[in-house]
């Protein structure tokens, strides 16, 4: 089984940043896609950021083009999201997740099937 470990949540004001952190097992991080999913209340969760580890590419929804970067250190099987700007409708829980997913395409949001438990983002204006 899949278990994801989450970190990096917390509570900035408006225009500030964090890092979330999401580390994988070892055995399953090579060669797959993770991503970061968020979910504000009364909203649907909502795909943000995905990388592929085989190779790096990157995938980005386009409310966070420019803001948010995704990024991973194979060494420890982790994948972090470096989220700067934040505007307060960035505010929610913040999923990681992973999957092996169709050609590597790691936008395809509704194919990953591993996630963590979310770590929660606050942003105050």
């Amino acid at each position: 089984q899949v278990r994801l470990v989450e970190s990096g949540g917390g509570s900035v004001q408006a225009g500030g940043s964090l890092r979330l952190s999401c580390a994988a097992p070892g055995d399953t991080y090579s060669s797959i896609c993770m991503g970061w999913f968020r979910q504000a209340p009364g909203k649907e969760r909502e795909g943000v950021a995905g990388i592929y580890t085989g190779g790096g590419r990157t995938y980005y929804a386009d409310s966070v083009k420019g803001r948010f970067t995704i990024s991973q250190d194979n060494a420890k099987n982790t994948v972090y999201l470096q989220v700067n700007s934040l505007k307060p409708e960035d505010a929610g829980m913040y999923y990681c997740a992973a999957g092996w997913i169709w050609r590597n395409i790691c936008s395809r949001w509704d194919d990953y099937n591993y996630w963590g438990q979310g770590t929660q983002v606050t942003v105050s204006s």
